[in-house]
């Protein structure tokens, strides 16, 4: 068996007037929020791929399904804390993340302390297991026109 894995994720979502933002398990106040099925948090999402993905355990889709009224609105620090429990139900436990969000506006930095204080104690690693970088896109692509948000994570996990 292998001690270490590596997984990575990706997500996007098209961004809303008047919806609520959700990243990294922190309420944005923005005029525009992420049109999605969940509270469509982007960086919780790109980090359960990459949870699930080093574990070999499939994607989000699989596993909560966006045509499932279970998982309608649901806060995605639930699903979160699902796929963490789903790696150690593996065999391994989580090493680091790393995490990165494009998104022209809002600046993201006033926030990210407090999600990675989020995501370390919503999977049970330390807060300095957790890197959360924002990203401007500098006026380009979806992300830099404020059509959506894009975020990715990468995972180290390993067996204990």
């Amino acid at each position: 068996m292998t001690p270490f894995r590596i997984g990575q994720g990706y997500d996007v979502h098209a961004l809303g007037e008047g919806l609520r933002l959700v990243i990294g398990g922190v309420e944005i106040p923005h005029e525009k929020g992420c049109v999605a099925h969940s509270d469509g948090d982007v960086l919780i999402h790109a980090l359960c791929d990459a949870l699930l993905g080093a574990a070999a355990l499939g994607d989000i889709g699989l596993h909560f399904p966006d045509t499932s009224q279970e998982f309608r609105d649901i806060d995605s620090k639930l699903l979160l804390a699902r796929c963490a429990r789903m790696v150690r139900d593996a065999g391994y436990e989580i090493g680091n993340a790393d995490c990165t969000v494009m998104m022209q506006r809002p600046r993201l930095r006033p926030h990210i302390d407090r999600m990675r204080e989020t995501l370390a104690q919503v999977m049970g690693i330390p807060t300095d297991a957790v890197s959360v970088k924002a990203t401007t896109t500098e006026h380009l692509g979806f992300e830099g026109r404020e059509e959506g948000v894009s975020a990715s994570a990468a995972v180290l996990l390993f067996r204990p």
